[in-house]
């Protein structure tokens, strides 16, 4: 089941990457990101017919948390220009090297993250096993970072729709107590998942989903290139001082 997964995905992004040299707009990959993890729950789910109310829980998790990002992502990219990461992507790597580039960098890389990252629900919808107490533990943990990454999303869409907040920056509700709450929620969310799937101690191993995710999130794509992007700013050096840059909290007196 494993090897088919890694197939289906590798082939669902060579898909999405034709699409995406079709409109020259590798940023289209955002946007199948969490289409990607539905088809791998459902694939797996659909496979074993013993999947059981384990296997029923995390399919169902994956499509709500799925569904949810690929509309949001969609809704805030579609009609507009590719984005600025991508964009430098073409000017360093030229017209001599971009599709190969492009799809070896961009593509492949993400189809191989997402596929660790989708261990736990490989495991979870074949073990074939009924839940623990734990995995509905597991549950509640998702529950929580579903908030963090839908409400605090939706906070600050309504925060970017007031003209009087161009230019300014989203340090309330959710965003005072972690800087990135969506991101925070997203890795709590894999933590529950991991949960959710495990059943003993021989299940350990896939922890390496919630953890790969997590460092990602924190070191890669995520916070840091977002922090990098408001260095510097008065009214942003003033929020990080207060405020805690991941796992939330109550934000600092100064």
């Amino acid at each position: 089941m494993y090897l088919e997964v890694f197939m289906v995905l590798f082939f669902f992004f060579l898909i999405v990457f034709m699409i995406g040299q079709w409109k020259k707009d590798n940023s289209i990959v955002d946007i199948a990101w969490g289409s990607g993890f539905l088809i791998s729950a459902w694939y797996t789910f659909i496979r074993n017919p013993y999947s059981g109310l384990k296997g029923l829980i995390i399919t169902i998790c994956i499509t709500i948390w799925g569904a949810r990002l690929t509309l949001h992502i969609a809704k805030r990219n579609i009609g507009k220009q590719e984005d600025y990461r991508y964009v430098d992507m073409r000017k360093r790597w030229g017209d001599r090297f971009l599709l190969i580039k492009s799809f070896l960098h961009v593509y492949l890389v993400q189809m191989i993250i997402q596929y660790i990252v989708t261990l736990p629900v490989i495991y979870g919808n074949t073990t074939n096993q009924q839940p623990y107490w734990f995995n509905f533990f597991g549950l509640l943990l998702w529950g929580v970072g579903f908030f963090f990454e839908a409400y605090g999303d939706y906070q600050l869409k309504v925060f970017k729709m007031n003209p009087g907040n161009q230019g300014k920056l989203m340090v309330q509700g959710l965003w005072s107590l972690t800087r990135h709450p969506n991101y925070f929620g997203d890795s709590t969310m894999w933590f529950g998942i991991f949960l959710i799937a495990i059943t003993d101690f021989k299940g350990l191993w896939i922890i390496v989903s919630p953890c790969l995710m997590t460092f990602f999130l924190v070191f890669v794509s995520g916070v840091r290139l977002l922090e990098k992007k408001y260095e510097g700013r008065a009214d942003f050096e003033a929020y990080k001082n207060r405020t805690s840059a991941f796992i939330p909290w109550f934000p600092k007196k100064l």
